[in-house]
């Protein structure tokens, strides 16, 4: 919507062209509000995540679903022109994931039994998730969609 938008009113344009700032205000009007601080961390700083699960163990209930407790820890940097960084704090949208293992004939594949984004605030956290199946392997960020530098402490294997 944003694009087609922005597209119409500026196709064919003439001097003065349009760039990154006037297409960032029709981003900015279809954002909604939970989500507006991605504008910033995405196209106008320089953001990285410090994301690492420390922890994941599952604990099978009575209806035979997991009960899947995550330890985390997420930091979110900002990096200035030298490359200096200082950790900021946030309170951002950060999708946890949950995977089971399923046989197939090439063998074991992880599938996802979980993924949904929770907001998490900066520093140390546990939360705890429901899934319908054993979980196998769990993390923060497990598809690596934001900047982290060391993206291979996201995920562990559970712990039953």
């Amino acid at each position: 919507m944003a694009l087609r938008r922005y597209v119409k009113a500026t196709a064919f344009q003439g001097p003065p062209y349009t760039n990154s700032i006037e297409f960032l205000s029709y981003i900015r009007d279809v954002v909604p509000e939970p989500y507006e601080y991605l504008i910033e961390d995405m196209f106008e700083t320089v953001t990285l995540y410090d994301n690492r699960l420390e922890n994941a163990v599952a604990i099978r209930m009575d209806d035979g679903r997991y009960q899947l407790g995550l330890t985390y820890q997420s930091h979110k940097l900002r990096a200035d022109g030298e490359g200096a960084e200082t950790e900021i704090d946030h309170a951002d949208w950060i999708e946890i994931g949950a995977y089971g293992e399923t046989e197939l004939k090439e063998g074991a594949v992880e599938k996802p039994l979980y993924r949904q984004k929770h907001r998490l605030a900066s520093g140390n956290g546990h939360i705890e998730i429901i899934v319908d199946e054993r979980p196998t392997l769990a993390g923060i960020d497990p598809r690596n969609i934001l900047i982290d530098r060391f993206p291979d402490d996201n995920m562990k294997k559970v712990a039953h």
